[in-house]
């Protein structure tokens, strides 16, 4: 029987924390008189454990055979990690708590998305109502905490966010391991996937996607804080943009069915170009900022459901998860570390507006690359593709 409610309240809080912790750990950190380039060196440690710890953590699940033993570690030494930001707000110890926080807090996904699929076995579609629980814990966290702060101290981020780990911790007890499907002979070598030109322009196009988004995940808090907008609005603004994401992610199917997935990216680019420039210079318009937040749905949802698609094509067998691993790296790991520390150097040289325009440049180079890099010359593909 599957462990429908016990996964997905894992999924719940995980994202819940992402709902809390993304959206106003920064306000936290400006209120203790951080400057820009502390906290996006700080909040770039999250990306920076995306590119090392999963891989790390997986070879080690996989060799120790202790899958669901490192969920419940990583939890645990998260909440520890995250404790220490209560003790002090000297950067060096706060970097020291990020870091082991982010560590661990990174390793625990792919292994639990890895354990669902397990449980779930040939009801794999079954996933979605699953993972849906993530998204809905985001949007609970994110609006509950924007309301909140509009009446209690910044300092209660530090014990909403501290409380949502321990029920990380208290979900990861609750998971039962999970029999795992023999491997398969591997049926290509990554070596030759990687030379292919598509592959290479779609990983490049990906990192620039995630760059191109560094200063929203760093920054569009503050941002529309400084802009006069309340807290609760705030919450609402981040809200919209996961409804955005929600829906899309629902339309998927019928969309890959109309459109192919070449397609699909180029328009996700597309709108990340418009949607940073609206963002950028658009701040007194809250007409524009809504505009653009529902362009989340383009330029994640959209994105983000096409490429995996693509790499999962492109990464046949055993190297399905290695190209995973590779597209999670690279993008959200190295091309949000990129855009979050370049967000915080030119936010304070050049102001709001000309970062998010950078943004927008990212993005486009990430088009271009995608456009001459990815050609269709050999033809429409079976699966759409092209």
């Amino acid at each position: 029987m599957i462990p429908y409610w016990r996964l997905s309240a894992y999924y719940f809080f995980y994202f819940a924390f992402v709902g809390a912790f993304s959206p106003y750990f920064t306000l936290y950190l400006q209120s203790i008189a951080l400057t820009a380039t502390d906290i996006a060196l700080l909040m770039s440690l999250m990306q920076l454990m995306r590119v090392l710890a999963p891989t790390l953590w997986g070879w080690l699940a996989e060799r120790l055979g202790m899958r669901l033993a490192i969920v419940r570690l990583s939890a645990l030494a998260s909440l520890a990690g995250f404790s220490v930001f209560f003790v002090t707000t000297e950067f060096a110890g706060l970097f020291a708590a990020m870091a082991l926080m982010a560590f661990f807090w990174s390793a625990a996904l792919p292994l639990a998305e890895g354990l669902t699929f397990s449980h779930l076995g040939k009801d794999g579609h079954r996933y979605g109502s699953i993972r849906v629980w993530g998204s809905v814990g985001f949007i609970a966290a994110v609006l509950a905490l924007g309301h909140l702060l509009d009446h209690v101290p910044i300092e209660a981020v530090l014990w909403a966010t501290a409380a949502i780990l321990g029920g990380i911790f208290a979900c990861a007890l609750a998971l039962p391991e999970a029999e795992r499907p023999p491997l398969q002979h591997e049926s290509a070598r990554l070596g030759e996937v990687l030379r292919r030109p598509q592959v290479q322009a779609l990983l490049g196009a990906c990192f620039l996607m995630s760059a191109a988004h560094g200063a929203l995940y760093v920054f569009y808090s503050i941002f529309l804080v400084e802009h006069g907008y309340g807290k609760a609005l705030v919450g609402w603004m981040w809200t919209l943009g996961v409804l955005a994401e929600i829906a899309v992610f629902m339309l998927m199917p019928r969309i890959m069915k109309r459109f192919a997935l070449r397609s699909i990216l180029l328009f996700a680019f597309a709108c990340a170009v418009l949607r940073f420039v609206m963002i950028g210079w658009g701040a007194d318009s809250l007409g524009l900022l809504l505009v653009a937040q529902l362009l989340h749905g383009a330029t994640f949802g959209a994105y983000h459901a096409a490429a995996i698609a693509v790499v999962n094509l492109w990464f046949p067998g055993r190297l399905q998860s290695r190209g995973q691993a590779l597209y999670g790296s690279l993008s959200f790991g190295a091309g949000g570390m990129l855009g979050g520390l370049i967000s915080g150097y030119t936010w304070e040289a050049l102001g709001a507006a000309w970062t998010y325009t950078l943004g927008s440049v990212f993005a486009l180079a990430g088009l271009l690359w995608l456009l001459l890099g990815w050609r269709s010359a050999a033809g429409h593909d079976a699966n759409g593709i092209e």
